[in-house]
């Protein structure tokens, strides 16, 4: 008898082997991915902005990187003693405006040549809300814990979302032709949100994604999110705030990608590490 729908993976026809270098950058899985990829001796930068969530947020970090942004004092705001960047997430603030901007400029810098020598760049999308503040027009990557007030909050349309995944693949590939591209969606939901809204969102960027995936050949779908809530489908995965995979998941959705992703080579080096 079957007590689960487990989910088979095919093999990739991309595989990542550990002489090529590997770019994460986007939600929790992007972050989860980062450190196991760390942990095995790959090459790997993962998430130079910290995490971030929405496609256009990426979408900037991106060029940001690409573009070699000098932040300066003016890019910073200030709130209850913090300066942050509206580009980062919180663990690039700092009550130190000189600190926050060191620590800012030293990750752009040092993943501007990496970006450029990048084989493997995994992405993935947390959500399709956004939060524009009103004082400059700007999609943030992060509101910082300033008043709601000064933002306005809405989910991007399908069309937006597409675009803006089609901005990051052109834009990709303009650095690099043979760049891979992994695209993934958070299996973490944004209870916040509303369980409707949530399921919307995640929606929204599941349809997007697969629409991109089967018009550029060197971009793939590992469906993460289908793994937890198909798959694995029971709270005892969960972390204690029943909204995060806890680390029975993330090592069950690493071997999944590991398998799937990673050439046979690699899982030999890989169990001697």
């Amino acid at each position: 008898m079957k007590f689960r729908t487990e989910i088979n993976i095919d093999k990739s026809d991309r595989l990542i082997d550990h002489d090529q270098n590997i770019l994460t950058i986007g939600s929790c899985f992007a972050k989860n991915i980062g450190e196991y990829f760390k942990s095995y001796r790959f090459s790997v930068v993962c998430n130079p902005f910290g995490v971030l969530y929405n496609p256009i947020s990426i979408y900037n970090s991106l060029k940001l990187i690409h573009s070699k942004k000098k932040f300066k004092k003016n890019d910073l705001v200030e709130h209850q003693g913090e300066w942050h960047s509206f580009y980062h997430n919180s663990d690039f603030s700092h009550h130190d405006q000189n600190m926050c901007l060191e620590k800012i400029n030293n990750g752009i810098i040092s993943t501007h040549d990496f970006l450029k020598s990048t084989d493997h760049l995994i992405i993935t999308f947390g959500t399709a809300f956004v939060y524009r503040y009103i004082k400059n027009d700007m999609i943030v990557s992060n509101c910082h814990k300033i008043p709601a007030k000064e933002f306005e909050r809405y989910r991007l349309s399908l069309d937006e979302t597409k675009k803006t995944i089609e901005s990051i693949v052109s834009f990709v590939n303009s650095i690099s032709e043979n760049i891979s591209i992994i695209f993934t969606v958070s299996p973490v939901r944004h209870w916040k949100d509303g369980a409707v809204e949530n399921q919307l969102s995640k929606s929204t960027l599941l349809i997007a994604v697969d629409e991109i995936v089967k018009e550029n050949k060197n971009c793939e779908y590992f469906p993460s999110y289908e793994i937890v809530m198909d798959d694995l489908r029971d709270y005892r995965f969960y972390d204690t705030d029943l909204l995060h995979p806890n680390k029975f998941a993330t090592d069950y959705i690493w071997d999944k990608f590991s398998n799937a992703k990673l050439s046979n080579q690699c899982l030999t080096i890989m169990k001697e590490v």
